[in-house]
């Protein structure tokens, strides 16, 4: 028996809500910016790895890239895993990405033929499991004096 979706789960959010106002999601297109991403946070689920670095920008608007190397397929596979990676960004990051982040989203082995819900499972956790990340790494333990 197949284990349930974390978007099949009670008190989750249809994924067609209308999403909550976010700046306008502008696109990562130079090495360097993908280099610099790579150096922030990354979390693997699925079909998808995503990398998320803080740009300490708070009003900035939230930045997306979108790779898939020669490893997953040729061209028509590495097209078609991007086109829905691209299309899975759209959905989700205007609900779970914190502005002022850069994004890259990595396809990996299978996510050109993943069923669509399965998908957008491991990009939503990949995004909750980033931002959990973020607020950990805010949060710093203080030493206590005494």
């Amino acid at each position: 028996m197949p284990e349930p979706l974390a978007s099949d789960l009670p008190g989750s959010e249809p994924l067609d809500a209308a999403p909550i106002p976010l700046a306008p999601l502008e696109r990562l297109k130079t090495r360097p910016q993908f280099l610099a991403a790579a150096k922030g946070r990354s979390c693997a689920r699925g079909a998808v790895v995503i990398q998320a670095l803080d740009r300490r920008e708070p009003q900035g608007p939230v930045r997306v890239g979108f790779t898939a190397t020669r490893k997953i397929g040729g061209a028509v596979v590495r097209n078609r895993a991007k086109r829905r990676l691209r299309e899975a960004a759209r959905k989700l990051l205007p609900l779970h990405a914190a502005p002022g982040h850069d994004y890259v989203f990595i396809a990996r082995g299978g996510a050109a033929a993943r069923p669509w819900p399965r998908l957008l499972d491991d990009v939503k956790s990949a995004l909750i499991s980033l931002a959990a990340i973020q607020v950990s790494a805010a949060i710093t333990p203080t030493t206590l004096s005494g």
